[in-house]
Parts: structure tokens; sequence; C-alpha cells
């Protein structure tokens, strides 16, 4: 069974999320504080895989070298984000890239990439089971910036109303904040409700 352990790194808290099964584990958005991430995976005798990106932006990707280095692991970005420069993609590094539908598999665990633009180009969600990492493509209650070079208010309505038809049981971990459920952010969200008004 996976095991999902966050936590919230670096000066915008971004969520790093830890999917373990067995002393594997997949590694999605490492975000910042390189030195302490290594430090608990060994401390919880934890050996990652794979590193997945949500997108591109720096405080998702910051811990990347870090665990490039102790670990020679395979980072996955999807290639919507590969052309991202400037201080928004300060530390960006990827040696594979993944697209819609796509699947990576760590150990047991298998994680589907769902193609959701609007924050970044190549933002993404990945599945696993009925657990959804969002990214900064939904929070609670809210939903990722689009003012950012690449980002577009059409297609983060395109894609909140993607993310509105998964399962209302659906656990949605989000790059920042707390989680949330499917059902719930069709009930409370404004910016999904938007998205899904007829």
């Amino acid at each position: 069974m996976m095991n999902i352990t966050v936590l919230p790194l670096g000066p915008l808290q971004a969520n790093c999320y830890v999917a373990a099964e067995g002393g594997i584990c997949a590694v999605i958005d490492p975000g910042a504080q390189g030195a302490r991430l290594v430090e608990w995976l060994k401390d919880n005798r934890l050996t990652p895989k794979a590193v997945l990106l949500t997108h591109g932006h720096f405080d998702h990707v910051g811990a990347v070298e870090a665990l490039v280095r102790e670990y020679g692991v395979d980072v996955y970005l999807h290639k919507g984000d590969t052309t991202m420069t400037g201080e928004l993609a300060k530390g960006l590094y990827w040696n594979k890239t993944y697209a819609e539908g796509d699947t990576v598999a760590v150990g047991d665990m298998t994680f589907t990439v769902l193609h959701t633009p609007g924050h970044t180009p190549g933002s993404v969600c990945l599945r696993s089971g009925d657990t959804v990492f969002a990214g900064d493509t939904l929070f609670a209650g809210s939903c990722g910036r689009t003012d950012f070079p690449g980002g577009s208010w059409e297609q983060m309505m395109a894609s909140l109303g993607r993310l509105s038809k998964l399962e209302e049981n659906c656990t949605v971990l989000p790059g920042h904040g707390g989680e949330t459920t499917i059902a719930r952010e069709r009930a409370y969200n404004p910016y999904m409700k938007e998205a899904t008004k007829e």
C-alpha cells in the first residue's frame, strides 16, 4: 500500500510529496532544502527511484539537484515546460519527459499523467489510484495563477473542468496548502464552479 508523506519546503512552502512502498519511493515536486530532504529519506530508509515534476517553477524543483547527485535518479517533466527559462525556472533540471496518458512505474506504484495546462504550458496532475497530485493547478478553494509567462486563464478553466469530471472521492494533494477532494472542490471552489457552469 502506498504511503504518502507531505513535506512543505522552502520559503513558499511548496508541498513535496514522498510516495513510498516497501522502501522505494517517488518524490513529487522536491521544492527546496535538498540536504534536509536527502537526510529525511535516509532517516526513513527510503530510496527514490523517480522524481516527478508537476511543472517547472523554481519553488517546486529546488531540491532536484541534491536528489540527482545523491541517488542518480531520473527526473520527469512535461515537454511543455522544457523551454522555460529565467528566474521562475531557476534550478530546473530533467532528463526524461512525459505527456498526457503516459504512466511511470515506481516499484509497485503507477502514476498516470494528466496534462492540465494553465499555470504553465506543461503543468500536469499525476494520478495514482484515487489520489491526484495536483501541483499548482488545483488548490483547496482556489487554483494556480495564470499571470506568469506561459500561463493561460482559458487553459486553466479547461483543466479545472477536466478535473471536475474525476470521481468525487478522489483525494487532491495540491502544490501548496492542505489536501481536499474533488467532491469538495465541485461544491465550494469558485474557480471550478466557473469552469463547469453551463
